[in-house]
């Protein structure tokens, strides 16, 4: 397989998965699109990228050599496969409660709370940052996709925010058409099926992560022993 088209694909269910789970991101953008109508869904994941392509210029300017060194490599695919394990396991398991929660959120149940921040792209940033799942991602699954998407130079690196982002816009756009339509994102059985299956190739794709990982330790061990 291509690796770009892998790096881009995998990034979109990795984070299509995360997107489609019920959190404080699908809130906002239901409560502002009923303010402002479909605009806020792309607006507010317009928000979330620039904090992300922030992330991604600093492992550019800086982090990018880190990233390279074996000793880094290897703790971070370990602890970003077994998080993407536990998040897809966790995905697949509550696919039914989280079609439900989205079901009633996306009808627009009950008034919206007031906004407590100024637009819907602020509202993108404000709640990335608010959130400490996003910070445990970029420090483990984040970084070492970014170090992946590395080895294809600044193309690779590309090619992974784009699949990235593009699983947000995807889903938060849709979210918005819906509740600006009056009308359900997904029937139900057709979402809890998605999310089961993004939940099990999550698995897939941490269980591969953890072994590039651990695969990378005997280099590590080799490299300490060598050292003077």
């Amino acid at each position: 397989m291509d690796p770009l088209f892998f790096l881009f694909g995998s990034a979109f269910v990795i984070g299509l998965s995360g997107a489609m789970m019920p959190g404080p991101v699908l809130t906002a953008t239901v409560a502002e699109t009923l303010r402002q109508g479909f605009r806020a869904g792309p607006l507010i994941v317009f928000g979330h990228a620039v904090l992300e392509l922030a992330v991604l210029t600093a492992v550019v300017a800086g982090l990018g050599t880190l990233l390279r060194r074996p000793t880094v490599l290897a703790p971070l695919g370990v602890a970003g496969g077994t998080l993407l394990i536990v998040m897809g396991a966790h995905t697949a398991w509550r696919a039914r409660k989280a079609a439900d929660e989205t079901r009633a959120m996306t009808a627009g149940v009950g008034a919206p709370a007031p906004a407590a921040w100024r637009g819907p792209m602020a509202a993108g940033v404000v709640l990335s940052l608010a959130n400490p799942y996003w910070l445990l991602w970029w420090c483990t699954i984040g970084l070492h996709y970014a170090a992946l998407a590395l080895r294809q130079g600044p193309v690779g690196l590309g090619v992974f925010y784009a699949g990235h982002i593009a699983s947000d816009l995807a889903w938060y756009s849709a979210v918005a058409a819906a509740v600006a339509a009056g009308r359900r994102v997904f029937p139900p059985a057709v979402h809890r099926a998605l999310l089961t299956a993004c939940g099990l190739a999550l698995v897939a794709l941490g269980a591969w992560f953890l072994g590039d990982g651990a695969g990378r330790f005997p280099s590590v061990f080799h490299g300490a022993a060598a050292a003077p």
